[in-house]
């Protein structure tokens, strides 16, 4: 097993992939330099962006790391991408050209469902979106056990592309696309953080991958101190406003100096809408809104890290210590050391109430 924190060979083997089998064919070795970024943002959760001393025709390409350490090899799939070819050049002698990779996810990108087209109501969510994603990709999809049937006909919009069309039926189920590094499409439940288990330790001792630079990006602008909820009944409007107060709070009316009113008009409320349970639902909504979010970007040497998996992030010298955070994007440089430029979030409580 390849210890990360130790000093390794790294070297990198490109392969033609058969869209049939999804099985690795023909190597390829005009490759001279490869990026490939993941984001769970993008429609397509990622690309990657190539530079070839020869033409490739349309094809997928997997990507591999070759780590060697001591007497041990291992070979780690990096990405499935398929392959475009925007530009060339020529300068006498040698090509120089660039090549642009996309998931297999653009296969449902560039589908469109028929117009008109619906699922009726009572179909199960996840088996009806596997039974289309397999018609509409050539990547492998892993079929998922989730069971939960549709209430009402889901009808596609005139714009939507299948994956447009798929993401928001599954979103139903509280469900999004995922890739593996294969190119398999899977289906991953939504998840808070505070529900994930960290797979890794970033540290900043002796033996850290981490790079020196971290950057802390966070606002706390817009949060509210005052939340007013107004809900009309029969008898008229029951209206109930909640202050942060708290001298504890760093965006509490006194900390900040100024009040940030967040009003919400006819709420959506289960039951009696009398004014303790409006008093309960205004309070949670100052619990909810008064949670910052912060975007960790640091950058580190490569290990077995994906979009979406929980970190554990110890940077002591930079006052973050035992925080967990789910990573949100990567780009990872296929060259000397296999820099990981990463993007990790994590949601901090200014008011509990």
């Amino acid at each position: 097993m390849i210890n990360w924190n130790e000093s390794m060979k790294q070297t990198y083997e490109f392969y033609i992939v058969d869209p049939n089998t999804w099985a690795d064919m023909d190597i390829i070795t005009t490759i001279e330099s490869c990026t490939i970024n993941r984001n769970e943002s993008d429609e397509t959760l990622g690309s990657a962006k190539f530079k070839s001393t020869d033409i490739l025709n349309e094809c997928y390409i997997r990507v591999y790391l070759i780590a060697t350490q001591k007497n041990e090899k291992e070979k780690i799939v990096l990405g499935t991408f398929l392959a475009q070819t925007p530009s060339t050049s020529f300068d006498g002698k040698t090509y120089d050209i660039n090549i642009d990779e996309y998931t297999p996810l653009i296969e449902l990108k560039t589908d469109m469902p028929p117009i008109g087209y619906s699922i009726l109501k009572g179909q199960q969510i996840m088996e009806t979106a596997y039974d289309l994603c397999q018609e509409h990709i050539r990547a492998p999809v892993v079929k998922p056990t989730y069971q939960q049937t549709i209430n009402n006909n889901y009808i596609a919009d005139k714009k939507d592309t299948w994956l447009s069309f798929l993401s928001s039926f599954i979103a139903n189920a509280k469900f999004k696309f995922n890739l593996d590094e294969m190119g398999r499409v899977l289906f991953a439940p939504e998840q808070d953080i505070a529900s994930l288990s960290p797979k890794y330790k970033y540290t900043d001792d002796n033996s850290s991958i981490l790079y020196p630079s971290i950057e802390d990006d966070n606002d706390t602008f817009d949060i509210p101190n005052v939340v007013e909820i107004v809900s009309s009944t029969e008898s008229g409007y029951l209206i109930s406003r909640i202050e942060n107060n708290d001298v504890n709070s760093p965006v509490s009316i006194a900390n900040r100096g100024r009040k940030v009113i967040y009003r919400e008009e006819n709420p959506s409320l289960y039951g009696e809408a009398n004014q303790a349970y409006l008093d309960e639902y205004a309070k949670q909504v100052l619990r909810d809104k008064s949670c910052l979010e912060h975007t960790i970007s640091y950058t580190h040497g490569y290990c077995p890290v994906r979009v979406g998996d929980c970190v554990l992030l110890n940077y002591k010298r930079a006052g973050i210590v035992n925080v967990k955070a789910k990573v949100i994007s990567q780009s990872i440089k296929c060259e000397t050391g296999c820099v990981v430029e990463e993007k990790a979030i994590y949601t901090e409580s200014l008011w509990r109430g």
